[in-house]
């Protein structure tokens, strides 16, 4: 008996004049989203001519970034031959660079972790910071290139990522929570000369929206929210497919919300819903090692501190995820951040009980680990350079 066709989840292809690009990009997005898949199948998902399609697949294959499987049967006739994502077909370098410690990972093409380090940084000199973040970055290529020699070429950019906002914000202090010294530091133009690298800056909640739309709970999605716990607090948006980073990459930075509305105040949600406000209210050193081993103590032993402190904060969250709801009706809204996994875990679970029982209102335990801003910055460049991307097809001239 003939087996079903399964729901392939894909973009449409396009004849108009940008259409190379675009359609390169199609392909490369539904093999990412679905898994390997035949050219048979991608055609019927990205509504390509089959020869259109044959042809994007033959240069894909040429140039290394995908490669054929093993055939199987779809059906009727001859097997057919699935084609996946190649692994080593490209790398991508992040960079994230927190209040006293630097990180920086290098992915794959299909998102997996080649070479991670990490490294103290110089607070409040980014003179010598810059030093350090250049040897850093020089350090985990080194690395890459010893394990896979010749990969320096398949190096497509470099992402980078920091607390946010940026510019001036009007009315509110906010230097505690965005290191404003780095702001004022051409840091994209230093790295650009440094590493040889395209840079792209975005803040840390549009990193850790990207890390899980490249491996995490939105992956696949068109429509996310991605609630960023962090030292600060943000929100990752994910619209059309896209992350939307706003005019001035801001868009998100719901932590530097006023608390007394009416006004612009120094008291911001973020000071209260963050690992800045618990370590703040319960006396832990944020920059210490191991302070996800100690925050998770203090979870464990059930301090009646933290639990008031965990009952108003998923009051906040329900607040917040009720508001992104209501606004941007996305296909879900996550939690995440770089904070211990039984902080998101907890606060996840008590916004659900305000939420009430309605599945699509109820928010979803994402990544948490101190590596997830570093991993979203990574993901940035293999997203600016293999993603569809509708807006370039409007350009003209």
């Amino acid at each position: 008996m003939k087996q079903p066709v399964p729901q392939i989840h894909a973009m449409f292809g396009t004849s108009s004049g940008a259409a190379g690009v675009h359609n390169r990009r199609v392909v490369i997005d539904a093999i990412r989203v679905n898994g390997a898949l035949s050219r048979a199948a991608l055609a019927r998902a990205t509504k390509l001519a089959k020869q259109t399609l044959s042809n994007i697949i033959e240069d894909l294959e040429k140039e290394g970034l995908v490669a054929a499987q093993e055939a199987v049967l779809e059906g009727r006739g001859k097997p057919a031959i699935p084609y996946a994502l190649a692994p080593l077909g490209a790398f991508s370098v992040g960079l994230q660079i927190d209040r006293h410690v630097a990180r920086c990972v290098i992915v794959n093409l299909v998102g997996e972790v080649e070479v991670r380090r990490d490294v103290a940084v110089s607070t409040g000199d980014p003179g010598a910071g810059m030093i350090e973040l250049a040897q850093l970055v020089q350090g985990a290529r080194d690395e890459l290139e010893q394990r896979h020699p010749n990969s320096m070429e398949r190096i497509v950019g470099l992402g980078v990522a920091m607390p946010g906002p940026f510019g001036p914000q009007a009315g509110v202090s906010t230097e505690e929570f965005t290191m404003a010294f780095w702001q004022k530091y051409p840091l994209v133009e230093r790295l650009e000369a440094a590493t040889g690298l395209s840079v792209n800056l975005q803040n840390d909640a549009a990193a850790a929206a990207m890390a899980e739309k490249l491996t995490g709970q939105a992956h696949g999605k068109q429509n996310a929210v991605c609630i960023y716990l962090g030292y600060g607090l943000g929100a990752g948006l994910i619209i059309n497919g896209e992350v939307y980073n706003g005019e001035r990459g801001n868009a998100g930075e719901i932590g530097m919300i006023c608390m007394k509305p009416g006004q612009l105040t120094t008291d911001i949600l973020e000071q209260l819903l963050s690992l800045g406000g618990f370590c703040a209210r319960f006396g832990v050193n944020h920059s210490a090692p191991d302070i996800f081993a100690r925050i998770t103590t203090l979870l464990r032993n059930k301090h009646p501190g933290v639990e008031e402190w965990l009952d108003q904060s998923a009051g906040y969250l329900a607040w917040v995820a009720n508001i992104v709801q209501l606004t941007l009706d996305p296909q879900a809204v996550i939690l995440c951040g770089t904070a211990p996994k039984e902080m998101i875990k907890a606060l996840v679970e008590r916004t659900n009980s305000l939420l009430g029982p309605d599945r699509e209102r109820q928010i979803l335990v994402g990544l948490s680990d101190p590596w997830t801003v570093a991993l979203g910055a990574a993901a940035e460049p293999i997203s600016r350079s293999f993603d569809p991307k509708y807006a370039a097809l409007l350009k003209s001239g």
